[in-house]
């Protein structure tokens, strides 16, 4: 079994930043592609940033490009999503997910991939 926990949420003014964490257990990490997700009430859970198990590929929705920014520590069993540039509009849960690759590669696993997640760390905007 894999444990995902997030952290690193909180109330920020607009413009300001925020670096979340999800350090992972359970399984060998290096296996397994990450991705950051966010929810807003009412709205539907999005995938924000991903990356492959080498590290070498990214991606980002084209809301957050440019001030998200996605890595991983293989050594710490820990991704991290650095949030810059907040806006109010990016208030919402975030959740970390992992997606079992198996191996070392560039392959990003698509939103249904994912099989384990975090509770979520909260993210609010004050315009």
């Amino acid at each position: 079994q894999v444990q995902l926990v997030e952290s690193g949420g909180g109330l920020v003014q607009a413009g300001g930043s925020l670096r979340l964490a999800c350090a992972v257990s359970g399984r060998t990490f290096s296996w397994y592609a990450m991705g950051w997700f966010r929810q807003a009430p009412g709205k539907e859970r999005e995938c924000v940033a991903a990356i492959s198990t080498s590290g070498g590929s990214t991606w980002y929705a084209d809301s957050v490009k440019g001030r998200f920014t996605i890595s991983r520590d293989n050594a710490k069993n820990t991704v991290y999503l650095q949030i810059n540039s907040l806006k109010p509009e990016d208030t919402a849960a975030y959740y970390c997910a992992a997606a079992s690759i198996g191996s070392y590669s560039d392959y990003l696993p698509g939103p249904a991939e994912y099989d384990y997640w975090g509770q979520g760390t909260q993210v609010t905007v004050s315009s």
